[in-house]
């Protein structure tokens, strides 16, 4: 629930990016209720400028844009190391799930399908951030399963000495399997804790984050297997030549 008091910090900067004036008027107005510094862009181009200029904490991503779409957009942002990392929650008019599948694919934390309650949206712009927080008071040792290596206190993956390029919520989603490596975790419970997303949120979002992890651990993403309907493990001996 939202109360009057705010929530975010105007230190943690919002760019909203809608090519409808209404929606970014009705959007910006919450979150900047609810503490946040708030910038807006109405195209592509214009939302690519302002990512790399301001690095905000997170982008409210519409897909359906005039001249570049969202998923275009999402890309780019991803591809680029100064932006690779910036969260982004996704807003669709589209239902369908191969077009929220897409945007989970590209890397997205997160989507509101339209029309959406400004209430739900700041909500999961919250959750969405203190994930993606780094925590002070994180312990700096180094987690080890197989051949990868989990440091908490720099938030970085390596496997032989190199690092693997992990968003904020993979890194988060393999950091809460690894620490309970051998057990089953349903895939409500990984929402819960990685996503902190109400029930109500598909569980199809973590299949596609864990199809993503696995591939970018490589030969090692072989560890996190899949418990046929109920959810994922982190298994040393499942990797191939354990």
């Amino acid at each position: 629930m939202i109360s009057g008091e705010q929530t975010g910090s105007p230190a943690e900067r919002i760019l909203v990016v809608d090519d409808e004036p209404d929606i970014v008027a009705l959007v910006a107005y919450h979150l900047a209720r609810a503490g946040y510094g708030v910038s807006t862009a109405s195209s592509g181009p214009e939302a690519l400028a302002k990512a790399t200029a301001e690095l905000p904490s997170l982008v409210v991503l519409d897909l359906m844009l005039p001249g570049m779409s969202g998923f275009d957009v999402l890309e780019r942002l991803r591809a680029d190391p100064v932006t690779a990392n910036i969260a982004v929650l996704t807003l669709t008019a589209r239902r369908e799930e191969p077009d929220r599948v897409r945007g989970l694919t590209l890397g997205a934390d997160d989507y509101l399908t339209k029309p959406f309650s400004p209430q739900e949206l700041t909500l999961r712009v919250g959750a969405i951030l203190r994930r993606v927080r780094a925590p002070e008071n994180v312990r700096p040792d180094v987690l080890r399963i197989g051949p990868v290596q989990i440091n908490r206190a720099a938030h970085e993956v390596r496997i032989d000495d190199a690092v693997v390029d992990l968003t904020p919520t993979e890194y988060k989603l393999l950091l809460t399997l690894a620490e309970r490596k051998g057990r089953v975790l349903a895939r409500t419970l990984l929402l819960e804790t990685v996503w902190e997303a109400a029930p109500d949120i598909q569980t199809r979002t973590v299949d596609m984050h864990v199809q993503r992890l696995r591939a970018k651990l490589g030969a090692a993403g072989e560890m996190i297997e899949t418990v046929r309907g109920f959810g994922y493990r982190i298994n040393v001996g499942a990797q191939k030549g354990a």
